[in-house]
């Protein structure tokens, strides 16, 4: 394999080997970033990490110590703002998300965490990015494998014969990255006839992703981006099940306390949600959460349905362009 390390963001990721060398713009900041092979990569930070270790050895046999004020006090806690929040296993600490779990105890709700959801050093949240930032060209590649996997097939094939270079060069640089951060197995693009193939990895994670979670990470991202904007303190839980005193277990998409009081609980729906109104209606009550804490986001959903379903219903709906502003409103009312 390979490194890809961004010396103006810090941005790092492993690709594979083939791509050594070559010189490819950061996803993040855009700075040109030349690839490296992993075992030199490596061999020069061990060099450099020998050096600072035999300096620091020197200090302490001349028994230099740090000064310390007198008056210190306790490190605070971390936000959001020291933590790379697209590449991070911060948000697993108990410290992160304790608020949440105190907030869902004392109404007396158990929660079972899940910690690999937190974790955001894989390239679920690049995705889901990419494909929510280009949505109206990229659903076609989504839809198409979902399609394939209920089908129970791998290989996806992709006609770009009526699309416009534009969405060509969308089309095809999506596709790569799925490549190269392995949601498909393998990929080729037939310049001449304007054909992408792709073959579909069968890991649950993947086809899970596809199915509908992307919408979760687009969300969540979004979310700790808005609020790390906003400088506001915040606790966070993903994909975790809450038991009710009378033993009903739920699942929610996304749990975050904002201020350690706000609650905002977000659904997340890809396609059909209307089967599921009552019982999300039914949740938020026995959550004790507002009807303005409470967003259930439909991927394409209009503005005017968004508004007339929230007049409808004691619930708030939203989708993936509108549901920050909702919130904006929310934390400044």
């Amino acid at each position: 394999m390979a490194i890809f390390r961004c010396n103006k963001c810090a941005h790092l990721r492993e690709v594979p080997s083939e791509h050594v060398g070559k010189t490819v713009k950061c996803p993040r900041c855009q700075q040109a970033v030349t690839i490296y092979d992993t075992v030199l990569f490596i061999d020069k930070l061990l060099e450099k990490y020998f050096i600072q270790t035999k300096t620091l050895r020197e200090l302490q046999q001349q028994q230099i110590q740090p000064q310390v004020p007198e008056n210190s006090s306790a490190p605070e806690k971390t936000s959001l703002e020291e933590v790379d929040i697209y590449h991070t296993e911060a948000l697993k600490s108990d410290e992160q998300y304790r608020p949440v779990l105190q907030w869902f105890e004392q109404r007396k709700i158990a929660v079972d965490v899940n910690h690999k959801a937190l974790d955001t050093t894989g390239f679920f949240d690049e995705i889901a990015l990419a494909l929510g930032n280009n949505f109206d060209t990229l659903h076609e590649v989504v839809d198409q494998i979902k399609y394939v996997q209920r089908k129970g097939y791998a290989d996806v094939k992709l006609n770009l014969g009526k699309k416009s270079q534009e969405q060509v060069g969308k089309i095809t640089a999506f596709c790569r990255d799925l490549y190269d951060y392995s949601f498909v197995s393998k990929y080729f693009y037939q310049k001449e006839d304007k054909f992408i193939r792709l073959k579909l990895q069968s890991i649950p994670a993947i086809v899970n992703f596809f199915n509908g979670e992307w919408l979760e990470w687009l969300v969540f991202i979004r979310l700790l981006e808005f609020l790390r904007a906003k400088k506001l303190p915040v606790s966070c839980l993903r994909n975790v099940c809450i038991t009710f005193p009378n033993k009903d277990v739920h699942e929610l998409d996304i749990f975050f306390l904002v201020n350690e009081s706000i609650p905002v609980c977000i659904e997340c729906k890809s396609g059909e949600f209307q089967q599921h109104i009552d019982k999300y209606l039914t949740l938020r009550k026995r959550m004790e959460i507002d009807k303005a804490g409470f967003l259930i986001c439909v991927m394409g959903l209009s503005q005017k349905q968004c508004e007339g379903l929230t007049g409808m219903h004691e619930l708030t709906f939203v989708n993936e362009g509108n549901f920050l502003e909702h919130l904006e409103k929310m934390l400044t009312a």
